[in-house]
């Protein structure tokens, strides 16, 4: 029997989108911002955006909330969305969908973060430049890249330069690479934060305030940050002075931070190369501010320091701004600082350099309340190290 024409029909509507994929070109010239977005509202799911080569002066964000699509430049210094021109606050780009790839393109000067995704699965940064052209500056747009409550994340080969939060972040996210990238000149270079499950590896963070950072915050809707590995990294010469806008918690990290660990849990930080950082080039810590969220844990548990290779640090740690006290602190410069609170549930393991502790029960009690001296943290009980991620093949092979 001869299917029926109305069964034809229902077989090609069934057929997935990418049958009739297609690529929407955008050049630049007049009207390059409304045929940019036209483009970005107009694709369907497996179409590429094209932007081709040049400037792009724009003056309001860009958004797209429609999945299976790939926005693709001409490359980071080729194709350029400047955003020095524009009127709102917001981001340069946000992001709204699932499986959509970002890749060959820059984004300079936005008023807000660069590239922001939200409650975006499977999303893939590569080979992207975020930059704030005129250096640090407190004006400048928090983040560079900002994926934040998404599962399967994958940032490769992205340069940050300029944040005035973090040049590289992951907030709230689930299942994370963080690979083949450049931090430099923002106050926090790569940020993982709140989040389950990551890999944080061949990147470089150098001329940051602090490098590489690992935070767990109250008061948020996923909480109780766990099994994150930073490794094969180098984090040096994280010099910039802190100019972060006050009331920004990554405010109070010191300038010479090379890897921090605050309130996380499994937390595995080895075979990296930390050099250079004034203040630590590991820094273990406890929440400092007050919280009334009965769900969180301020301390860091379970965290292995191990197989690292560490040059100068800890000369003049930036936690206070008495010269003396900077002194008493500085006059071990050891390469891993920590602040002596921990949970003896979950110890911390130090087992590849000295460790200065000041002394402190909890982070409240603040660094004028230190007593600095070596501890040995190298016989604490071995936990458990978290899993290597795996992102969906699919994703892998958008990059390979």
């Amino acid at each position: 029997m001869k299917p029926s024409l109305t069964l034809l029909a229902l077989a090609l509507f069934a057929l997935p989108a990418e049958g009739w994929a297609k690529t929407l070109s955008v050049s630049t010239g007049p009207d390059a911002q409304e045929r940019l977005q036209t483009a970005l509202i107009e694709a369907q799911p497996g179409d590429v955006v094209a932007i081709g080569a040049g400037r792009f002066d724009l003056t309001e964000g860009l958004s797209l909330d429609v999945n299976g699509v790939t926005v693709r430049g001409e490359g980071t210094e080729a194709t350029i969305l400047s955003f020095k021109d524009q009127r709102t606050a917001g981001e340069g780009l946000l992001v709204t969908a699932d499986d959509v790839v970002l890749t060959g393109f820059a984004v300079e000067d936005s008023k807000g973060d660069g590239i922001k995704s939200k409650g975006a699965d499977r999303i893939v940064y590569y080979n992207l430049r975020v930059e704030w052209t005129g250096g640090p500056k407190t004006t400048n747009g928090s983040y560079g890249v900002y994926p934040v409550a998404s599962s399967d994340v994958l940032i490769d080969h992205v340069t940050v330069r300029g944040a005035s939060d973090a040049g590289i972040y992951v907030g709230q996210s689930r299942n994370i690479i963080v690979r083949n990238s450049v931090a430099m000149y923002n106050v926090a270079g790569i940020e993982i934060e709140n989040c389950y499950h990551a890999d944080v590896y061949q990147n470089l963070a150098m001329h940051n305030t602090g490098g590489i950072l690992v935070f767990d915050l109250p008061n948020l809707p996923q909480m109780g940050g766990h099994d994150i590995r930073i490794f094969a990294n180098r984090s040096s010469k994280n010099d910039t002075p802190n100019f972060a806008p006050k009331g920004n918690i990554v405010a109070s990290v010191p300038v010479g931070t090379g890897v921090l660990v605050m309130a996380n849990r499994a937390v595995v930080i080895f075979q990296n190369i930390l050099e250079e950082n004034q203040t630590a080039n590991v820094m273990l810590i406890a929440y400092p501010n007050p919280f009334n969220d009965p769900r969180y844990n301020p301390l860091p548990r379970a965290v292995t320091v191990r197989d690292n290779i560490y040059g100068r640090a800890g000369w003049a740690p930036a936690l206070v701004d008495d010269v003396a006290t900077q002194s008493a602190l500085g006059a071990g410069a050891l390469p891993v600082l920590w602040d002596g609170a921990s949970d003896p549930s979950a110890p911390i393991r130090v087992t590849d350099g000295g460790v200065l502790s000041l002394g402190l029960t909890s982070a409240a009690e603040g660094v004028a309340a230190a007593k600095p001296a070596p501890a040995d943290l190298s016989k604490g009980k071995a936990m458990a190290e978290p899993r290597r991620v795996v992102l969906p093949q699919s994703m892998e092979a958008l990059v390979r």
